[in-house]
């Protein structure tokens, strides 16, 4: 090409004796408008197939835009290549030029490489985001160390394109500095290997609710990285904790209790001492007109009417054989209650129980699950329950003990 331009030169008296020179230039700036024709071209034609692709598949602006952003990055590849090649003959008249042009569009290059698989990278992390599998293994911390080691890789390139060196005899100076970069690095490496065990394991994933008070976390996950991981509490704070946290303290994962779709109550009654006695026949024939316990009274009291028969019971003293309680009656009906009440889980545990008295009467406790995880509606539904427990347990001539306040002693007078 140079040669074809000096013959045409050397007819032009104005610049004899400087043909060479003036046609390397030439040939030079029409390597760089040729790299830059190519590249216009080939961008407009990139976006036209981007878009085109896109509304062939009917997705989102989001995936437009990415698909757009790869295809423009991969046309300065051409242009790159164009100069990387091409200078070299151009300039030949110049070589110290063209090696560092040369460098230059190969060290572009490497770099359009490294940007196009950060935006691939970037795509699959978006794309594996809808996935179900992501809520249990999340890859998050595998793909921030992929963007590190892609860059890493990227400044050894370039170093080596610019030193000229082989990439192998960097990596082997690297050697004698894997003590410093085993402490430069040391939170990234704790944190790669603290999420490989946090998904082998399936420990936590994205939207699970921990807690760990020594960190003051009490929230949602909202992303797990290669060094940190980000929750949001209920208090809508955010909170970020070491990712090796996870694996060395100990901390409290909601997301069985959202797998099983049960919510634990677990709250009791304390009732009055005073208020606790054996049931009469009255008292019988009252909570036998109770819904949910009439078959048990019935049944019940024939029971224990048989056993005291067989064991010719005198009946004349109340301490003498079985009898019925109201207390007893009363915590029978809070079960039935509980096993009727549409709100609570019927495949999960539902008990009603004593507790060991105290200063403030005897603790009826009950413990249950609701069928319904959602805090707002859990709290509605336990609730509900202790509203109808604390006003029913009058109709089983129970009351419920508090310490007494100033208008108790005031009532005295």
């Amino acid at each position: 090409m140079i040669e074809a331009i000096s013959l045409y030169l050397k007819k032009i008296p104005l610049i004899a004796g400087y043909e060479q020179e003036l046609a390397s230039v030439i040939a030079f700036v029409s390597v760089i408008c040729i790299a830059v024709l190519v590249h216009l071209t080939t961008k407009g034609i990139a976006i036209r197939l981007a878009s085109a692709l896109i509304k062939l598949i009917k997705n989102s602006q989001e995936d437009m835009y990415k698909s757009r952003l790869i295809l423009s990055k991969l046309t300065y590849l051409t242009p790159a290549a164009i100069i990387y090649y091409y200078t070299p003959s151009a300039l030949a008249l110049y070589p110290a030029v063209s090696d560092v042009i040369t460098i230059i569009a190969l060290v572009a290059m490497v770099i359009i490489v490294t940007l196009i698989l950060n935006v691939l990278i970037d795509t699959f992390a978006e794309v594996y985001k809808t996935w179900e599998v992501s809520k249990r293994m999340p890859l998050t911390s595998f793909i921030q160390l992929a963007r590190i080691l892609l860059f890493f890789l990227c400044g050894i390139a370039v170093v080596s394109v610019i030193l000229n060196e082989s990439p192998a005899k960097l990596f082997a100076g690297l050697g004698a500095m894997t003590a410093v970069l085993m402490l430069v690095f040391k939170d990234p490496i704790m944190g790669f290997a603290a999420g490989i065990q946090l998904s082998s394991n399936s420990m936590v994933a994205p939207g699970d609710c921990v807690e760990m008070p020594k960190y003051g976390v009490d929230g949602d996950i909202m992303e797990i990285g290669l060094t940190t991981v980000k929750v949001r509490n209920f208090d809508k704070t955010i909170t970020t904790v070491p990712t090796q946290a996870l694996i060395e303290d100990s901390f409290k994962n909601w997301r069985g209790m959202q797998e099983t779709g049960g919510r634990r109550i677990k709250r009791a009654v304390c009732i009055n001492l005073n208020s606790v006695r054996f049931c009469t026949k009255e008292d019988l024939e009252r909570f036998g007109s109770i819904q949910y316990i009439s078959e048990y009274i019935e049944e019940k009291h024939k029971e224990i009417a048989e056993y005291n028969t067989a064991q010719k019971v005198n009946l004349e003293s109340l301490a003498n054989g079985r009898r019925m309680t109201n207390i007893g009656v009363f915590r029978n009906y809070i079960e039935a209650y509980l096993q009727h009440h549409p709100k609570i889980h019927k495949h999960l545990t539902i008990l009603v129980r004593q507790l060991n008295p105290t200063k403030n009467g005897l603790p009826v406790e009950i413990y249950a699950f609701t069928n319904d995880t959602n805090w707002k509606r859990y709290e509605s539904i336990q609730s509900d329950i202790f509203d109808h427990i604390l006003a029913v347990a009058t109709e089983f001539d129970l009351t419920v003990f508090q310490n007494p306040s100033g208008a108790d002693f005031n009532s005295f007078k």
